[in-house]
């Protein structure tokens, strides 16, 4: 009755809802599950041969690469946060360079760093009553 249309409006209100009611430290998980969704993507139009849709997936990976950049607080991250900074530039370099040279391995590459910042923001637990990340006492690092 309603097709595709209603059902995209309603992943589109569970998404924004999730958002709202998500804490800081659930929204810089939820951008990184969206990067790696968009190197998924990426990659099955690499092997698809989809030459536009690889290009929007890719853009939108590094979108998210550098919401994730711009989000590190380099005041209070000090080195970590200007080392994380670098690695998220150099993953949007490659990224562009996979689009140009055709290179499924350079976005392979970007997953798996990708997967380890993620895996080891998810160890983080957030302070208890706070919403803010327990590592920001030891370590500075701080997404606003």
């Amino acid at each position: 009755m309603y097709g595709q249309n209603a059902a995209n409006a309603y992943r589109k209100v569970g998404l924004e809802t999730g958002v709202i009611a998500a804490s800081p430290h659930q929204l810089i998980t939820m951008l990184f599950d969206g990067a790696k969704a968009a190197l998924t993507k990426a990659r099955v139009h690499f092997e698809d041969g989809r030459i536009a849709e690889r290009g929007q997936a890719l853009s939108k990976a590094i979108g998210i690469i550098g919401g994730l950049r711009d989000g590190l607080n380099m005041d209070v991250g000090g080195e970590l946060s200007r080392n994380l900074g670098d690695l998220y530039d150099y993953m949007g370099r490659r990224l562009l360079e996979a689009n140009l040279e055709n290179d499924v391995a350079k976005v392979r590459e970007v997953d798996t760093l990708l997967d380890t910042i993620a895996s080891a923001w998810r160890e983080i637990a957030p302070a208890a009553g706070t919403g803010a990340p327990a590592a920001q006492a030891g370590t500075g690092v701080r997404y606003e």
